[in-house]
């Protein structure tokens, strides 16, 4: 799917974060005659315990191995489980992928987390704190989300966009889940990288792999779509309007939505509801179905404006030859009492509401152009600010001033005219040009946070709040105290603007 409609991440690889037992553990399952391994804990894979092994020769290999049998059944409760908290939690269509993985389709839900990076980093914490580890990947495909989740070896993989041809021509063929009897045949053929496939005319690779193989390739690198069937919880609400001929034109597709929405509201009030997120289903004459899914920053339950963030992004449905039905389902709702008569009368001195401009904007800029800054614990300033949802309130601020923009790389200053160890400088330059100063103010001293790096040990800041001719003021800092050669070079470096 196009990048600007976003990313669909692909959860693999759960397993316990602790081995369970004191000894190397596999998973075997039955197979006709034979038992295989179907997983191995990390002490097993060390000793080259690998799944699809003879469960026989992995006990002839290790002799104080621990065998379990396999319990797919527990196995895929556990995911629909987590798919059905991601619903509910984290984006509106998640499903599993697989036996060991989920899907989760981030369109219009990442910025509610502060963008994909931080909303990923905040599974494999949740993951953590249940004991599991795993590996995601976030593309704009949900073929090469789940490829990239499983061949790619890194934890955490947010592909650019349009990068899925080369992020997957590196990766075994068996990335694109084909057939084994596909896998067989492209050994036979020499085939073993996906990238290996990419010259290849589409009638011989068909012949020689089978169409469905070709289809795999196509999902992958976008050329062909790949719905994902979302898990929806049985309590969701949910409305369908059928129509009695196909629709193709944007004014008869907002219209259904309309009415789809006040239908909606009405199940919602009723329930005592409110929407956090909603996903439009449309089913096409020829089978593909289309998704579009918005996300609210807070609970709402308001026809106009639901039906205007569903405007936004109404051409990004493709109704192809026709829609034939249409359905709107809330898989994140929220409880959302009557409003009171007295909410009705405008009162002058209470805050207005943004959550209604802020999703609007959402939906017109992008899903990571709106938010707010909130505060990191850290001493060193770059890292002391970090991006929070738009309707979270920021806490504990520092007392002391601190400007209104600073760099996210300081700047070096040169020609820098300063008295040791405790005088802001006299004259600097910046960017090719003069700076005299008028006034000035410090040093505020911070120190390196040792606990990361060596080279933080002693390393020291002074930090000065200057004003030049001009009347433009400044926030510079010399490295080191001007007393040990240790804290640092003695360099001057800008890092941020007052006014």
């Amino acid at each position: 799917m196009p990048r600007d409609e976003g990313g669909r991440a692909s959860l693999h690889g759960l397993a316990p974060a602790q081995p369970l037992w004191g000894r190397p553990t596999i998973l075997i399952e039955r197979v006709g005659q034979r038992e295989v391994v179907t997983a191995a804990c990390p002490v097993a894979l060390s000793l080259e315990l690998v799944p699809g092994m003879a469960a026989a020769h992995a006990r002839a290999l290790v002799s104080d191995l621990d065998v379990q049998d396999a319990d797919p059944a527990r196995d895929a409760a556990w995911l629909d489980r987590l798919a059905l908290h991601a619903v509910a939690r984290w984006t509106p269509i998640a499903s599993p992928s697989g036996a060991d993985g989920i899907w989760l389709d981030l369109t219009g839900a990442s910025h509610l987390f502060g963008g994909e990076k931080h909303f990923c980093r905040r599974v494999l914490h949740f993951l953590g704190k249940l004991g599991f580890t795993a590996r995601i990947a976030v593309a704009g495909t949900p073929g090469a989300a789940h490829a990239l989740a499983r061949y790619g070896g890194e934890a955490l993989s947010i592909l650019p966009p349009g990068q899925e041809a080369a992020a997957l021509a590196g990766l075994p063929i068996a990335a694109l889940r084909l057939e084994p009897s596909a896998l067989a045949a492209a050994a036979r053929f020499g085939l073993e990288r996906v990238g290996d496939l990419y010259p290849m005319p589409r009638g011989p690779l068909a012949k020689r792999l089978g169409l469905a193989s070709v289809n795999r390739l196509d999902q992958a690198l976008g050329r062909a779509a790949e719905p994902i069937v979302p898990v929806v919880p049985f309590e969701a609400p949910s409305v369908t309007r059928r129509l009695l001929e196909p629709i193709t034109t944007p004014e008869s597709i907002a219209k259904v939505i309309a009415d789809l929405v006040d239908d909606l509201v009405r199940v919602l009030q009723e329930r005592g509801l409110g929407v956090r997120t909603a996903r439009i289903i449309a089913e096409r004459v020829d089978g593909a179905d289309q998704h579009l899914g918005i996300g609210a920053s807070r609970a709402t339950r308001d026809p106009g404006h639901l039906v205007r963030m569903f405007g936004l992004r109404i051409d990004r449905l493709e109704p192809g030859l026709g829609i034939e039905a249409m359905h709107l389902v809330v898989p994140h709702s929220e409880p959302l009492g009557a409003r009171l008569a007295g909410a009705l009368i405008p009162d002058g001195n209470a805050p207005p509401d943004l959550a209604p401009a802020i999703d609007q904007l959402a939906g017109r800029a992008g899903e990571d152009a709106v938010f707010r800054m909130g505060l990191e614990p850290s001493d060193v300033p770059e890292r002391a600010v970090r991006r929070l949802a738009p309707l979270v309130d920021p806490i504990g601020w520092p007392a002391w001033k601190r400007p209104v923009r600073i760099l996210s790389r300081p700047e070096i200053l040169t020609h820098v005219v300063a008295l040791l160890p405790d005088h802001p400088p006299r004259r600097f330059t910046w960017r090719g040009r003069v700076y005299p100063v008028v006034a000035g103010d410090g040093p505020e001293r911070i120190h390196g946070e040792w606990w990361r790096t060596d080279r933080e040990l002693w390393a020291v800041r002074d930090y000065f709040r200057v004003e030049v001719e001009g009347g433009q003021r400044f926030w510079l800092f010399r490295r080191g105290d001007g007393v040990v050669p240790e804290t640092g070079d003695l360099s001057w470096h800008m890092h941020g603007f007052f006014g």
